[in-house]
């Protein structure tokens, strides 16, 4: 008698089952609003652990009160209603981390959102994770070498650091970010861009750039758009911090920017509202501090015993006309070791990156500046400042004086040098060469309309100069290295082509 071979593997199945009881706790669904449920019946749940909804959606404990709690969805809500069902999973939320992450663009819980596949990824994180201890962190020594020279002549960024940047609605505050990960292509430092609540067409314009002229294998996207579930978007600077927190235990260096966390704070603010948590100032909730310093606490130098990693992070926050006092900015400007401010005034006066030097600062960095920079870059600061008032009064007239004609000159060289196209980084040796130039007066004659041509053509100079190599690590700057920088300029200068002629009128 033939045995049939679907009856077989049923009996192997069944004789491979484990049997016996099996206790699942669950609760009820008593209220729904938009992304929020309120659950009864889970008296064992923990805050941050993953719940089962009727349909398979999935959401996670946000708040717990005495005999219900708050859970924030991470799925879609269709089907779900008052009365349905939630299940226990047990689980805290995690993702996954770990090399197989680079190159890739995920939600917050690591589901692929590009067409390249499956992850690769087999290490699971929690999202939330204490920071590190203060015996496990080490200086601010190390400098990250954002490739933007207003920033890294004058508010200089370390490895470790948490440097906000912000100001009004488009003042290039992305643009800022993305520089400072274009110009790790050459650096051991892995980038994270995490994107919280923005559009998807800004969000596509960052992973092109990055992938036309950065590296793109050694950068992870964490995307939780607009569309999405208001407990995605909260989730998602926690779940990017939890990926970058790997490289760093491991003795690696990363850099993180958030994009933005006054986005991140109104998801906040929404789904506190929803749970009816009592409105504070601005209807933000009594823990919206304690939410950003949580989650920039992470962002640390550690300590040689600890590996001697790093996690640097960009947070970006969003002003209304420039006020810088505002709720949030001020939280974060106190949680954080400096700010680089935008001007919308700069902005549309064509000065870009629009940083305004007088309000940002780098509480830390300037200890991990290179000190060749650091060697040139002097009064530089001082200068421009002074130049920038004195040009604000110059238009009442009064400044006949050749002394404040010449300052007014240098000053507008100044802000030509500081201009910089977006998504082209320099290096740190052509920021010392044009520094040095600066301050030898060797870019005295040079027009101001020919300082991007110079900057073009001082690039593969610089390059193929020997006795520059390495100024981002040199303990200091002799005689013989920094003639060798202005005479890269002088050369550059002279392959300047000649302006044209104004026309006689």
């Amino acid at each position: 008698m033939t045995m049939d071979p679907g009856l077989d593997a049923l009996k192997s199945r069944v004789t491979a089952a484990s049997l016996g009881p099996e206790a699942r706790e669950t609760g009820t669904v008593t209220e729904i609003a938009d992304g929020l449920a309120h659950v009864s019946g889970l008296p064992g749940a923990r805050l941050g652990e993953v719940l089962e909804f009727t349909g398979g959606a999935r959401g996670f404990v946000l708040n717990l009160d005495e005999t219900t709690l708050q859970a924030a969805f991470l799925d879609a809500t269709a089907g779900i209603e008052a009365g349905s069902t939630v299940t226990r999973t047990g689980e805290l939320v995690s993702v996954p981390v770990g090399d197989g992450l680079f190159g890739r663009v995920v939600d917050p819980l690591g589901r692929v959102l590009d067409d390249l596949g499956p992850l690769a990824a087999s290490e699971m994180a929690e999202v939330e994770r204490p920071a590190p201890s203060i015996i496990a962190r080490d200086f601010v020594s190390e400098p990250v070498e954002t490739g933007v020279l207003v920033v890294d002549a004058l508010f200089a960024v370390g490895r470790g650091q948490r440097e906000l940047i912000i100001g009004e609605r488009g003042t290039g505050k992305t643009s800022i970010a993305v520089d400072a990960i274009l110009n790790q292509k050459d650096s051991d430092i892995v980038c994270i861009y995490v994107s919280i609540g923005q559009r998807a067409t800004a969000v596509r314009r960052v992973i092109e750039a990055v992938r036309q002229k950065g590296a793109f294998d050694r950068t992870i996207f964490v995307v939780a758009p607009a569309t999405s579930q208001p407990g995605l978007r909260w989730l998602a600077p926690f779940a990017a911090t939890s990926m970058a927190e790997t490289i760093r235990d491991r003795g690696g260096h990363a850099l993180i920017v958030y994009d933005d966390l006054t986005k991140h704070a109104a998801v906040h603010r929404e789904l506190a509202l929803l749970s009816r948590q009592p409105p504070g100032r601005e209807a933000y909730p009594g823990d919206i501090f304690y939410l950003h310093a949580r989650l920039l606490e992470r962002s640390a130098k550690l300590s040689k015993a600890m590996g001697g990693g790093s996690l640097t992070a960009l947070p970006i926050a969003e002003i209304e006309a420039g006020n810088l006092s505002a709720y949030i900015p001020t939280n974060l400007i106190s949680i954080s070791d400096g700010q680089i401010v935008t001007s919308a005034t700069l902005f549309a006066g064509n000065q870009r990156p629009a940083v305004d030097v007088g309000l940002s600062v780098s509480r830390v960095g300037g200890k991990a500046q290179p000190r060749a920079l650091k060697a040139v870059a002097g009064r530089l600061r001082l200068d421009y400042a002074q130049y920038l008032e004195m040009k604000m009064f110059s238009r009442f007239g009064g400044f006949g004086d050749a002394a404040m004609k010449k300052r007014l000159a240098r000053g507008a060289r100044i802000g030509a040098l500081l201009a910089q196209d977006r998504y082209s980084p320099l290096s740190t040796a052509v920021q010392v060469a044009l520094l040095a130039a600066l301050a030898d007066g060797v870019l005295d004659p040079v027009a101001i309309d020919q300082f991007p041509a110079l900057k073009a053509a001082l690039v593969p100079l610089i390059a193929a100069e020997p006795q520059l190599a390495g100024l981002n690590v040199a303990p200091e700057v002799d005689a013989a290295t920094r003639k060798a920088a202005t005479d890269c300029v002088r050369t550059a200068i002279a392959k300047l082509p000649a302006l044209p002629e104004a026309p006689t009128p």
